[in-house]
């Protein structure tokens, strides 16, 4: 069980995963000891997975990948649901997040890819051989806005319309 500390604490790493445990034990009026065990406890019973960075790739020459997101229909199996075909989709290193979803498709599959073709041969040859699946519709992502909270600024501010009242 998680109490009201731990999740002030995890409100604020998840806001800024780099914060000192200096700065987070003065913010929670706590020892950095104290922080640092409750750090150790939420990672060991893996409330806390992993820190990560949000990355704007397109700033980067030669690393600008490209993203799909597929919509995938299954057929869940008795038992397991939709667990099985889950997790032998997510074990594809192309796989960035797996979503099961409420509405017309089962699963949401985000991908990233060198090209557009080589997304399309995940799914040809990969995604859609699955016994399990039944189709697949693919969206190709064409700009990042926002993601993770983080807004992606192309720096011509001047652009951006402006309503007063």
């Amino acid at each position: 069980m998680v109490n009201s500390k731990e999740i002030e604490i995890l409100q604020i790493i998840e806001e800024n995963g780099r914060i000192s445990i200096k700065t987070l034990s003065k913010m929670m009026d706590l020892s950095e000891s104290e922080v640092e065990n409750i750090l150790k406890k939420l990672q060991r019973e893996k409330v806390i997975l992993s820190y990560s960075a949000v990355i704007d790739w397109s700033k980067v020459h030669d690393h600008e990948n490209v993203t799909a997101m597929i919509d995938v229909k299954v057929t869940p199996q008795r038992g397991v649901g939709f667990d099985d075909v889950a997790e032998r989709i997510y074990r594809f290193p192309e796989v960035k997040a797996l979503y099961l979803m409420s509405g017309a498709y089962d699963l949401s599959v985000v991908i990233e890819g060198k090209s557009m073709s080589q997304i399309a041969r995940f799914v040809s040859e990969k995604l859609s051989t699955l016994e399990s699946v039944i189709s697949t519709t693919t969206h190709f992502q064409l700009k990042k806005y926002k993601h993770d909270g983080v807004v992606f600024e192309d720096g011509e501010e001047d652009r951006r319309i402006v309503v007063t009242p």
